[in-house]
């Protein structure tokens, strides 16, 4: 959908408000889909299901709208038309497949929207949400790092002979695919150092008619991965007149109130933070190292703070479940009369 200047402005605070004051996000994919069984071990990631188990990811998506997310993000996250190609496909099918995340999403609203109409409640029973609300697509787009499926995202080293051009040159063609292929807004997610956010800022400047949000990762709680400074990177944001948030995700949940300090210092965007479990990533053994993160419960317990400090739209990132995000609307006060018990 194309929208004007003045509807960009006002985009994501109007939705938020029909959220009744805080939307929430959905949460991990990727492990997600491998909890239900899928292999993942792949350049591809979440990906690889588009080729494999389209079915899957629409359960997944439908799992998290009947847990209570308001916006789904997509299964595009690391699928790239590079990626696709490596892989043997032709440009053509690249293509098709990053749309194909967006139509899997948009789906499961559609069918989520149908069991909202056949039930008589707004519970469906089992925890479930059958809610008629306004939902969103966002179009999940990785790092230039998160193609190259080495870590790099979270370190945000690129190399000394990385630029700007290069990363705009790379991103170009998916931005404009998924632009068109029918998602709200696009989510530039887990961007780890200063100049992928320009390049990503400078590329929605090119004619791209929807908006978009930005997220930054951080391991310090301080600075973005990279250790350029968030404030620098939150600035570019703010300066994009199609990015309607700007947040953090990815990034363990004790770091979140004090960068939503730091984002609130430069930018009156609505922010956004959907933290992961809090476990640490082992790049070398492509894996999550079990036991390093936090319980639902404790994840649960810093979001009223970060709603309170500034926060307007809440979810959760790699190794958070459907039951995270059903535990965050039980704790929103607007929203827990409307959550039915497990």
């Amino acid at each position: 959908m194309g929208l004007s200047d003045g509807n960009l402005h006002t985009f994501m605070s109007d939705f938020v408000s029909k959220c009744g004051g805080v939307a929430v996000i959905d949460g991990g994919l990727a492990t997600e889909l491998e909890r239900h069984g899928a292999d993942l071990n792949d350049p591809l990631w979440s990906a690889k299901c588009l080729l494999t188990s389209a079915n899957l990811v629409r359960q997944v998506h439908l799992d998290y709208l009947e847990a209570g997310a308001d916006i789904l993000t997509t299964a595009s996250y690391q699928a790239t038309i590079q990626g696709f190609e490596a892989k043997g496909f032709s440009r053509e099918e690249s293509e098709a497949m990053l749309k194909k995340s967006v139509d899997i999403a948009c789906e499961a609203r559609d069918i989520y929207y149908e069991r909202c109409r056949e039930s008589s409640s707004d519970s469906g029973g089992e925890g479930r949400t059958l809610k008629h609300r306004p939902i969103l697509v966002a179009a999940s787009v990785g790092s230039y790092g998160a193609y190259l499926a080495d870590g790099s995202e979270y370190s945000g080293d690129y190399g000394d002979a990385m630029n700007l051009e290069f990363l705009k040159s790379f991103h170009r063609r998916r931005v404009q695919v998924l632009a068109e292929s029918g998602a709200d807004l696009i989510a530039f997610e887990t961007v780890p150092n200063k100049l992928e956010a320009q390049a990503f800022a400078e590329l929605l400047e090119e004619g791209i008619n929807i908006p978009a949000w930005f997220s930054f990762n951080s391991k310090d709680g301080v600075n973005v991965v990279s250790g350029d400074s968030l404030t620098e990177c939150a600035k570019i944001a703010d300066s994009c007149q199609k990015v309607v948030a700007v947040g953090i995700n990815c990034t363990p949940p004790r770091f979140i109130s004090g960068l939503i300090q730091t984002i609130k210092k430069v930018t009156a965007k609505p922010i956004l933070v959907y933290p992961n479990s809090g476990e640490t990533y082992d790049a070398e053994l492509k894996q999550w190292v079990k036991k390093s993160g936090v319980t639902d419960v404790d994840f649960v317990s810093y979001v009223n703070k970060w709603c309170e400090i500034g926060a307007s739209l809440v979810g959760g990132c790699c190794r958070t479940t459907p039951n995270t995000i059903r535990a965050i609307c039980r704790t929103l006060p607007a929203r827990s009369v409307s959550i039915s018990p497990a």
